[in-house]
């Protein structure tokens, strides 16, 4: 894939964990949300990574919270986001109730941990089955992978009929089980080895290393993902004043490598989604 092919940048956020006193301006509430995404968008996100919490702030599922929230961002920025919801079980959900939740919301797209989803070991049936119901209700999935296994797994999913389509979209996740959380940019190579035959890649990483992370996978024909679900911090150790803050720093890596901001529509297109 060429190097100056347009660049998808999505945000995240909040994620299932942090708080308010993790940084105040982490959006909790739907109409925290639907103005960050605002910001978001202005500085180069087209994608939003959705997660939405219950009335204790704690990590839902919950079909109803999250159309509040898709309302709420559709009200502020209409088509301007790819809105995703995560189906991150955070140790509270089973898988039957991840893909559930999915069937309720119906969202315009998902992503999935294959290693939550479909574990090695199950029986896959159900989650082929859930994967078709992707493909035929044109819900576009992102296939999270951590590990040099889990992209084993997957490729090992598709080559048995399980994971349909030949447009696959993946999260390549830096750090997630490191120590501290840190990502370190040259983990990156070893997944790219053992990646093949995907239509395109996005990565997140954690902590301050980030902003290097991506400035690599945008020289590696990749696309990006950051927020403060993952990181809070810039590059220098201090803290990001928001979301949009470092969605700037990945647009402004871009345009020093010639590589054009996707817009919501182009990336919709490039992910095959129209």
């Amino acid at each position: 894939m060429p190097s100056n092919h347009q660049l998808m940048i999505a945000v995240a956020p909040n994620g299932a964990r942090k708080q308010q006193s993790d940084h105040p301006r982490l959006p909790i509430t739907a109409s925290e949300i639907a103005h960050t995404a605002a910001s978001c968008v202005e500085a180069g996100a087209c994608m939003l990574h959705l997660h939405v919490r219950d009335t204790d702030n704690r990590h839902s599922l919950d079909a109803a919270h999250y159309r509040e929230a898709i309302a709420a961002i559709r009200r502020e920025v209409g088509e301007d986001l790819i809105i995703q919801i995560t189906t991150e079980a955070v140790g509270i959900y089973t898988r039957e109730e991840q893909m559930r939740a999915v069937i309720e919301v119906r969202p315009e797209a998902v992503s999935l941990a294959i290693r939550e989803i479909c574990p090695p070991g199950i029986d896959a049936a159900g989650a082929a089955d859930f994967f078709a119901f992707l493909q035929r209700e044109k819900i576009q999935p992102q296939y999270i992978l951590y590990s040099k296994e889990d992209i084993r797994h997957f490729a090992c999913l598709r080559e048995r009929g399980v994971i349909p389509g030949e447009r696959v979209s993946v999260l390549l996740v830096l750090g997630r089980y490191a120590q501290n959380q840190q990502s370190d940019v040259a983990d990156l190579a070893p997944l790219l080895s053992e990646l093949e035959d995907v239509h395109c890649w996005s990565l997140c990483a954690f902590g301050a290393s980030e902003a290097n992370c991506m400035l690599e996978a945008i020289q590696q024909g990749g696309h990006c993902r950051v927020g403060f679900e993952n990181n809070l911090l810039l590059a220098d150790g201090t803290i990001a004043e928001d979301n949009a803050a470092l969605v700037t720093v990945v647009s402004d890596s871009a345009a020093t490598l010639n590589r054009k901001i996707a817009s919501a529509d182009a990336a919709r297109k490039l992910l095959g989604m129209t």
